[in-house]
């Protein structure tokens, strides 16, 4: 071990060198406590909505969902159309063939054939055009839900981010309070009329409350990333206020009846104000599978029509031979008569006839969830309006315990623990009163979801 004597050049350097270094971290130092992360922008809840249907790549996969359909109808059409091709063939021979002068077989020739055809009676592929329509409204149907489930994550992640920083501000009026039971804990303590104990606890207790300060904050922090995510924007975005999830008398009144949104789903194709779940885009979409689904199996008889094509075929050589024309044409009926398949249209039909059923039972257990959702809906929306107003009054009735124990005990008349104990209830019952608001606005958008008035 080296030792330094107190003066000598070595001590000196090393004082001088532990300085330098003190001087330089600092700004490091400083300037690692200053970086906090804060949100690029602020928007609010009808914004955060609106630029996440827009934005979000859920919904350019769901619109490429739909370009494919659209395509795939257009194939499906045109094979009920008028379809023309052309056809050009040389021939080229070791050598020809002549005849007194006349060519019979000539060496290279040309030949150029057209093919028009248009099938006259085409049941299976009329279908096949009909199924393909059905499922273009299945693929905007499917982007429509797309929508709607990328603004439910956007409407959780913004009420998350209220929820979480109402938890801040709570803990933060919690810091603040341990703080001043602190500072007069110390100056008991340096008076002479505390103890050290005391001051230990309310040091205690005000260290629990930072570390809860900067959790809270940190969770509204993530919150505001996911926002950001589903925004599709470069940072982190914050909540600007807080949504009003009016709902209208006739709302509650039609959640309470649940009138129609039956059966009748499958076969509607406009909402009717008579029944409100047929307004859930979730509910369109396994409707209008179900539709495509019976329509497939209904059209598994065209499956054993014919098929009757008319074909025109003109065509020219050059040159032309002895004893064929130059230019020729044709005109052609084709029908093509399914006979016997070894049970391979029936298979077809019994495949179909599953993913019909299939189709029907989703759509029977989505009726179901969606109506159990309406009335558990309604129900959470009366029990968290009961939660709150007790959650507020116990806060109240909290932070009346903390100013009276504090003023008890600046007078002698209540001990250090009785304040730390109130402080701890006054926090716990701000956190009730910040979940308690947030489960009232999530049961307000549960029921307005429910009954397909959100988005």
């Amino acid at each position: 071990m080296v030792t330094r004597r107190k003066g000598s050049p070595e001590g000196l350097r090393y004082i001088v060198l532990a300085s330098l270094v003190i001087l330089v971290a600092q700004p490091f130092r400083a300037a690692l406590i200053a970086q906090v992360a804060v949100p690029t922008e602020r928007v609010t809840f009808d914004e955060a909505i609106q630029r996440a249907v827009t934005n979000n790549p859920s919904a350019a996969i769901a619109a490429a969902g739909i370009l494919r359909a659209e395509a795939l109808l257009l194939e499906a059409r045109s094979a009920t159309r008028l379809q023309v091709n052309g056809n050009l063939t040389t021939t080229t021979l070791n050598r020809g063939v002549e005849f007194d002068g006349q060519t019979v077989t000539p060496q290279s020739q040309l030949a150029a054939t057209l093919d028009v055809r248009y099938p006259l009676y085409a049941p299976a592929r009329w279908a096949q055009r009909a199924q393909a329509d059905a499922a273009r409204n299945v693929a905007q149907a499917s982007a429509d839900d797309v929508r709607r489930q990328t603004a439910l994550a956007t409407a959780d992640a913004y009420l998350m981010i209220i929820a979480r920083r109402r938890v801040v501000e709570g803990v933060i009026r919690a810091r603040e309070s341990a703080r001043a039971h602190f500072d007069l804990a110390r100056q008991l303590q340096e008076r002479g009329t505390g103890s050290r104990l005391n001051e230990l606890r309310a040091q205690q207790e005000l260290s629990l409350d930072e570390g809860l300060v900067e959790a809270a904050q940190f969770l509204v922090y993530r919150a505001q990333e996911a926002l950001g995510v589903l925004l599709a924007a470069e940072g982190p975005v914050d909540a600007a206020a807080e949504p009003l999830f009016a709902i209208p008398p006739e709302t509650l009144a039609a959640a309470a009846g649940q009138p129609g949104a039956g059966g009748d789903i499958a076969q509607s194709e406009q909402p009717d104000p008579s029944q409100p779940l047929l307004a859930r885009t979730d509910l369109k979409l396994f409707a209008a599978e179900q539709r495509l689904a019976e329509r497939v199996l209904r059209d598994s008889s065209k499956d054993r029509l014919p098929f009757l094509e008319a074909v025109f075929q003109p065509s020219s050589t050059f040159p032309g031979q002895l004893f064929f024309p130059q230019h020729t044409w044709r005109f052609l009926l084709q029908a093509t008569v399914p006979l016997y398949d070894s049970g391979q249209r029936q298979g077809l039909k019994l495949e179909r006839q599953a993913a019909f059923d299939v189709s029907r039972a989703n759509l029977t257990r989505a009726l179901t969830a969606a109506r159990s959702e309406v009335r558990a809906a309604r129900e959470a929306i009366a029990s968290a309006d009961r939660f709150l107003a007790t959650a507020r009054a116990g806060a109240d009735q909290a932070q009346q315990v903390v100013n009276i124990v504090n003023i008890s005990f600046r007078a002698g008349a209540a001990t250090n623990i009785e304040v730390i104990d109130a402080e701890r209830r006054a926090r716990d019952a701000d956190t009730a009163v910040a979940i308690a608001e947030d489960a009232v606005r999530r049961a307000r958008l549960e029921l307005l979801t429910a009954l397909g008035r959100f988005p």
